[in-house]
């Protein structure tokens, strides 16, 4: 069965984090969309790149101000077009658990933000700014980065894209890179990176630094979970898996 899935991310990188759930969708027939909240002019043609590697379908930058997330009604009428025009059977978001222990900037406010948009986008909110979108209700909701994963998604057949497409990610990259340099000292360099990052660029160190990270989340998700699924990404469903009978 082919659904259409919908990121609703706060920065660009979650597109990627999610890329692998995102790229099954796509190969198994589905479309798969993004909507960024907070993206950098400098960073849309490294999101869109990514983007293509992925198969994403499109990739609505909704430009909200940093710093300066709320429950604005543009804000919410924003994503609910989003949601109204793209119709997707799940939505894929940020957790409200983890994001709300999170110290990057925006995350708790958006949640709230996130949360109100999808409820409004399947109510008669709005309409007269947008007549020609029907409420959209979505039924499923996934939580990307959970705190308490209860799914995983097995994502050993496009983990190569994941990675090319993170590799694309060219500013963030180097912002991680300058991050490992002063969160890591030489000797946990090598432990994480197997080897010295010394002479290397901060695009090189990144990509080190953000795959051995992505490694280890796959496989705990996975089979360092005790689960089927060797290399996985975690989500968590919201609300009840109702199921037609019981599922091995």
């Amino acid at each position: 069965m082919s659904n259409t899935l919908l990121l609703l991310g706060v920065y660009g990188m979650e597109m990627v984090e999610c890329g692998g759930a995102l790229a099954l969708n796509k190969q198994q027939g589905g479309q798969s969309h993004a909507a960024l909240m907070l993206v950098r002019d400098d960073m849309k043609d490294d999101i869109q790149r990514a983007g293509e590697v992925l198969g994403i379908d499109s990739i609505t930058h909704l430009d909200f101000e940093r710093g300066g997330i709320d429950l604005r009604h543009e804000y919410k009428q924003a994503i609910c077009r989003v949601i109204r025009t793209v119709k997707p059977d799940i939505i894929i978001t940020q957790d409200p658990e983890h994001s709300y222990e999170d110290l990057d900037p925006d995350r708790r406010p958006a949640m709230l933000l996130l949360l109100e948009a999808i409820a409004l986008a399947g109510r008669d909110y709005g309409l007269e700014a947008m007549p020609e979108l029907a409420p959209h209700p979505v039924p499923t909701i996934y939580y990307m980065s959970p705190a308490k994963a209860n799914c995983n998604v097995d994502i050993a057949g496009v983990l190569p894209l994941k990675q090319a497409a993170m590799a694309e990610l060219k500013l963030q990259m180097e912002f991680s890179g300058q991050h490992a340099r002063t969160l890591l000292d030489a000797a946990n360099q090598d432990a994480l990176m197997g080897g010295s990052i010394a002479g290397k660029s901060d695009y090189e160190v990144g990509r080190a630094f953000q795959g051995a990270l992505d490694y280890a989340l796959h496989v705990g998700a996975g089979i360092g979970h005790h689960g089927r699924h060797v290399l996985a990404e975690p989500y968590r469903k919201q609300g009840l898996f109702e199921l037609k009978s019981l599922m091995v």
